[in-house]
């Protein structure tokens, strides 16, 4: 029996699941396989980016990846940049089933002989000028001048992606699959202020719990930070805006 278009609607929306809305925000890993996650997992996605990071309660950094991801149907697919776990895996698509309920998303696949099955919390919707994927660009002198851009063509790429109020940024060489280094935490940005309170380094776990603070501004799809970073010497760069 065909049912009617209406009732096919009124169905979904009672029942709460919904395929093919935006995954854009960040979400928090909250069981696998129907066990607590008891570590941190922020899952930060743009448009068609995305960026994870586990580390325990003192900031121990302990594994990350990060990649393009489509959505068809109920069907969501990742294809890796990066992956510290793994690297054979880097550029292998993976296809999941995946619901969206409220604030809850649920992911499901075939992995490794058994079948993974995952729920996130949703724990920002919210967004900024800044929100989305980054790529380095290029320093920039004391006179504000770039030098030579990197550019998408590259295999050397730095990418940061940020919600509303979570960030992490990813240096990786999707060629050769080698990972380089990754950092994520929570950011503000307010009145030419960009101040990041980083909760995880996976180059030196001891960085974690540290603010930095840079000048910013935003200039069509380019971003200029200036400032301090981790090892307290002097940061001046220009991203450019990719997805």
């Amino acid at each position: 029996m065909k049912l009617p278009i209406n009732f096919l609607i009124i169905l979904m929306v009672s029942t709460g699941f919904i395929y093919g809305q935006s995954l854009a925000g960040a979400w928090k890993l909250a069981t696998q396989n129907g066990k607590l996650f008891t570590n941190e997992c922020i899952k930060i996605y743009s448009d068609t980016y995305f960026m994870f990071g586990v580390y325990d309660k003192d900031g121990k950094f302990i594994k990350a990846g990060g990649g393009n991801y489509t959505l068809t149907g109920k069907n969501y697919t990742e294809t890796f940049d990066f992956y510290t776990t793994d690297s054979t895996q880097v550029r292998q698509p993976v296809t999941y089933t995946y619901t969206i309920k409220k604030d809850e998303l649920t992911i499901e696949s075939p992995m490794h002989g058994t079948r993974v099955k995952e729920t996130w919390k949703k724990v920002d919707d919210t967004s900024t000028a800044l929100t989305g994927a980054w790529r380095f660009g290029a320093r920039v002198d004391d006179n504000g001048v770039a030098g030579d851009r990197r550019g998408s063509t590259s295999p050397r790429q730095t990418i940061k992606i940020l919600s509303g109020k979570y960030f992490q940024w990813a240096a990786f060489n999707h060629e050769t699959r080698q990972f380089m280094g990754t950092g994520g935490g929570e950011y503000q940005v307010k009145d030419g202020k960009y101040t990041e309170s980083i909760r995880f380094f996976s180059r030196d776990n001891s960085r974690a719990g540290m603010a930095l603070a840079f000048d910013c501004r935003l200039d069509g799809t380019d971003w200029y930070h200036r400032g301090k970073g981790t090892t307290g010497n002097p940061v001046s760069e220009v991203w450019e805006k990719i997805k």
